[in-house]
């Protein structure tokens, strides 16, 4: 297995990074809090995940050692793959993912695209003695005030946006344009799609 990765972040995309280590550039599968921790041309260790297939050898990377475990304990449940865990990470933090499948809460599991009612109520079943409890306890909110959620998807998208090398000017115009979208849907703070689609609706926007 491979722990970590530590070198160079030499690209970065709206899926993904590249670091290079000792001249081998290793792609890396992360989600949009990871790679809004990474910068291009700045040194990064990133804890890592190497999922073995026949025809494939896949490293997905996370923000911190937390994120890999609860990853990997993910894949544990049935029809629960890696990159379906990582969607669950995209949506929802660890602690978060804790709190939904503590007090079953099938509603947030749903969120993710590719979970329906049927597979919520089996990862309930099959992870709630798995998981632990969050680090903030079992009680508290599954996410946070719409305020805090709006301001965390923006700064996870701009800084996506400048790792990818557009500038500042052109990162606070995007997701301007993405916030006024979600207003107009009448989106709320808590209510707002994944990060990872919204850095995608930012891209369109500056590819027009």
């Amino acid at each position: 297995m491979i722990a970590f990765v530590s070198g160079r972040v030499a690209a970065a995309g709206p899926d993904g990074a590249v670091i290079d280590v000792h001249g081998v550039g290793l792609s890396v599968q992360c989600t949009p809090a990871t790679l809004a921790g990474l910068r291009v041309g700045e040194h990064a260790t990133v804890p890592t995940s190497l999922v073995v297939r026949e025809d494939s050898l896949t490293l997905f990377g996370f923000a911190d050692d937390d994120e890999r475990a609860v990853f990997e304990l993910l894949q544990t449940a049935s029809g629960i793959g890696p990159r379906l865990a990582l969607a669950m990470l995209a949506v929802h933090s660890p602690d978060a993912l804790r709190r939904a499948v503590a007090a079953e809460d099938v509603t947030a599991l749903t969120k993710v695209p590719g979970i329906g009612k049927k597979g919520a109520q089996r990862i309930v079943l099959e992870l709630r003695d798995r998981l632990g409890a969050p680090a903030g306890g079992g009680d508290g909110a599954l996410a946070p005030p719409p305020g805090q959620a709006a301001e965390r998807w923006r700064e996870q998208v701009h800084s996506g946006l400048i790792n990818l090398g557009w500038s500042t000017r052109d990162a606070d115009a995007a997701v301007a344009a993405v916030a006024a979208d979600l207003a107009a849907d009448g989106a709320d703070g808590a209510e707002v799609p994944p990060v990872a689609t919204l850095l995608k609706s930012a891209l369109r926007k500056l590819s027009k």
